[in-house]
C-alpha cells in the first residue's frame, strides 16, 4: 500500500484528504509523524508554484509520496491580494484575526463595503518516481466587512458564497462547504488523476 504524506500541520486538512482517498489503496499520513522537519520556503509567485515547492520538498525529506496544497483569497478591489500571502498577510505566523483585520483596513482605504472575490486552491502530488500530478479549484463570491458564522477558519466569516446566497463560508456545514469549496473542487480533480496513476 502506497504511503502518501500530507504536507500540512493542519489536522483538518489531513482528515479531509483521508476521507477523499478512503477508496484508494493508499495510507494517508500526517507530516507530523516524521517529527520536526524544516519548513519549505514558499517563494513561488502562484499557488501552483508554492504547492509544487512543498510537495517536492517534503517528498525528498520523508522519502514518501507527498501531497501539498497552497490556497488563499483573492479580492478584486485589492488587486488580487492577499493572494499567495493569505496565511501571512499581516506577517509570518499571523493569526486569522490579524490577517482579517489587515484585509478590512485595506477595504476601508479602498472605500468599499464589499468586493468580488474568490478562493483558489492548487494541489500538487509528488511521487518518488518523479511523477507530479496537479489540480486547481476556485470558489467565487463576495467579501464584505461584516462577518457571519462560527465554522471554518481564515477569511471564511467575511466570504459570502455565490452558491449559497447570503451565507458565508463560516455559516456552511462541512458537507456544504466541501461541495463548493476551492479545496473540495481541486481535491475531486486530483483524486481522479491519482486513481489513474495508481492503476
Amino acid at each position: 500500500m502506497k504511503k502518501i504524506v500530507i504536507a500540512t500541520k493542519n489536522a483538518g486538512k489531513v482528515r479531509e484528504m483521508k476521507d477523499a482517498f478512503a477508496h484508494l489503496p493508499v495510507e494517508v499520513v500526517a507530516l507530523s509523524e516524521f517529527g520536526q522537519l524544516p519548513n519549505a520556503i514558499e517563494d513561488g509567485e502562484t499557488f501552483a508554484e508554492n504547492a509544487a515547492i512543498k510537495a517536492k520538498f517534503y517528498m525528498e525529506k520523508t522519502g514518501c509520496a507527498c501531497l501539498a496544497d497552497d490556497s488563499g483569497l483573492e479580492v478584486a478591489v485589492l488587486g488580487g491580494r492577499p493572494g499567495v500571502y493569505s496565511s501571512r498577510y499581516a506577517g509570518y505566523n499571523a493569526e486569522d484575526w490579524a490577517n482579517n483585520q489587515k484585509m478590512l483596513e485595506e477595504l476601508c482605504i479602498a472605500d468599499v463595503e464589499e468586493s468580488p472575490a474568490n478562493y483558489r486552491c492548487s494541489l500538487c502530488f509528488a511521487d518518488t518516481d518523479g511523477t507530479l500530478l496537479t489540480a486547481d479549484g476556485r470558489c467565487d463570491g463576495v467579501v464584505r466587512k461584516i462577518p457571519h458564522g462560527k465554522n471554518g477558519f481564515g477569511y471564511d466569516p467575511y466570504f459570502y458564497t455565490n452558491e449559497y446566497a447570503g451565507r458565508t463560508m463560516a455559516e456552511l456545514t462541512m458537507e456544504e462547504k466541501n461541495r463548493i469549496s476551492h479545496r473540495g473542487r481541486a481535491l475531486r480533480k486530483l483524486t481522479q488523476k491519482l486513481e489513474e496513476h495508481l492503476a
